[in-house]
């Protein structure tokens, strides 16, 4: 736990988690194979149809990093054009070569941006979706509100991230092997000790699911709504813009 940084302010902390993500992008995509077993990409689809896209519509994927969720949506719907954007650079730079190895290029637009500061109008894209994005964010309530903003009336919102277990069994053996195991195995892989505890720590004071939902709602989504998956480690948050058809 020594190694977990402390920051006395937002922009340390945005700061530290742009130049964090620089460092450990090269290795990115094989940590996250390694510490969920493959399910990742499994997630990364599962967002995607809950996008509801509709037929050449355009989406949004906040803190894209390597484009796993951006391709998975340009796999799953035909014509659509996905927007990809990123404060980390480098880690949009590590995941080009899938992009044009899919052949989904073409479709698929990455750009450097902050989650807080959206460069697009409002009403710009049909969904917004965002993976492992929110516990580093540092100020969530603000990046949900620039989600909504972007999205058209009646477009959705698909957010995946990590959750704590409700299982105190499962629980207990989740924390040994995020707390204690992960930082070990990002040190061996990575090279980035620091950056693997950092990860998991970020969880350690992150808002439970059930609060995630109560933000979505005070910031103006409906019908919001999460499901958790691997027994409770991970949680998809939906939520729909007011107006419009109905979702």
């Amino acid at each position: 736990m020594s190694d977990v940084p402390v920051f006395s302010n937002e922009a340390e902390k945005a700061t530290y988690v742009n130049q964090m993500f620089d460092r450990i992008a090269p290795r990115y995509d094989l940590m996250n194979r390694l510490m969920t077993g493959g399910r990742d990409q499994a997630w990364r689809r599962l967002v995607s149809r809950l996008a509801a896209l509709p037929d050449g519509g355009r989406v949004l994927d906040v803190a894209t990093g390597t484009g796993d969720i951006a391709l998975a949506l340009a796999r799953h719907y035909a014509g659509v054009q996905v927007v990809g954007v990123d404060f980390s650079v480098e880690m949009m730079q590590a995941g080009r070569p899938k992009l044009v190895a899919t052949g989904l290029e073409g479709r698929i637009t990455l750009a450097a941006s902050d989650a807080l500061d959206l460069p697009f109008l409002d009403d710009s894209f049909d969904a917004v979706t965002t993976g492992f994005a929110l516990r580093n964010v540092t100020d969530i309530p603000h990046a949900f509100a620039e989600m909504y903003r972007v999205v058209k009336p009646g477009g959705r919102v698909v957010c995946l991230e990590i959750s704590r277990p409700l299982l105190p069994l499962f629980r207990s053996l989740f924390g040994f092997y995020f707390y204690r195991l992960v930082p070990w195995i990002g040190g061996l892989v990575s090279g980035q000790r620091e950056a693997y505890t950092y990860l998991p720590n970020s969880l350690t004071n992150f808002l439970t699911p059930e609060e995630v939902k109560t933000v979505m709602k005070e910031v103006g989504w409906q019908e919001v709504r999460y499901r958790r998956l691997m027994l409770g480690t991970v949680a998809i948050h939906v939520g729909v813009k007011e107006g419009g058809e109905d979702a």
